[in-house]
């Protein structure tokens, strides 16, 4: 499955992700009245169905042939979140994602009690967008076939914050593009410069975008607010799942 190919393919997710956040931006400081909660929620509910839809899709175009080998391959993609949960909470990757947070908490918290300090609302913001695990996700897909899909609902997302970001800590808040747009980019383009050829000459490419997407699906959850999930927890699956169709498949 491919999406995209070249360099323009590969960055197009991360230049989604920041000119939403310069638009946020842009929206906020134009002083116009909030989103009313009616609204908020209904946006909320259309990402999170978009979010689902993107992760079905992936697990969809990248399972292939009779049925048994379909089960089959959907069985260990599933193994694979499930361990590469397990091998997360050894790791510490959701306590440390939640450090981040709190962190970042601290320094909202701060700029608001300062008068809204702008160096605290940048590196708060720019902590949020780069931490999230649906953009790391985004960005594998992107490095690997050019879906930026995920990228793209990310950029909707960090819009939104932004332009309610913006109005407490005025327009250095758009500064946090920049690094948005470095970290993603710079991950998908060392994802295609090292993992893809790797993957393409064993086959195994399906494999990691068939994890990616039962890892976006379970975003979904926690953007709808079904459930808290450790999303952080589950990006080792992302290796895990190459292997195990690599051996068993």
């Amino acid at each position: 499955m491919s999406f995209g190919s070249g360099t323009i393919g590969r960055v197009i997710g991360a230049f989604l992700n920041a000119l939403g956040i310069l638009l946020g931006a842009l929206l906020g400081l134009a002083g116009r009245n909030p989103l009313s909660p009616r609204t908020q929620s209904q946006m909320k509910t259309a990402l999170g169905a978009l979010i689902a839809f993107c992760g079905l899709q992936l697990v969809w175009l990248n399972v292939a042939g009779n049925f048994t080998s379909v089960l089959k391959q959907l069985f260990l993609t599933g193994l694979a979140v499930v361990l590469g949960s397990l091998l997360g909470k050894i790791l510490g990757l959701q306590r440390f994602s939640n450090r981040l947070g709190r962190h970042a908490a601290a320094l909202l918290a701060t700029g608001e009690s300062e008068t809204g300090r702008p160096a605290a609302g940048f590196i708060a913001a720019m902590i949020l967008f780069c931490a999230a695990p649906l953009g790391i996700l985004g960005a594998v897909t992107d490095g690997l076939t050019g879906y930026f899909f995920p990228l793209a609902l990310k950029a909707v997302m960090d819009g939104l914050a932004t332009a309610s970001f913006v109005k407490m800590f005025r327009w250095p808040m758009a500064l946090a593009a920049v690094p948005v747009f470095l970290w993603f980019n710079g991950l998908a383009t060392a994802v295609h410069a090292f993992a893809l050829p790797w993957l393409e000459a064993h086959h195994l490419l399906p494999a990691v975008n068939a994890a990616a997407g039962l890892i976006i699906c379970a975003t979904a959850l926690v953007v709808l607010e079904v459930r808290r999930v450790e999303l952080a927890n589950f990006l080792p699956a992302l290796t895990i799942a190459p292997l195990l169709w690599h051996y068993l498949v």
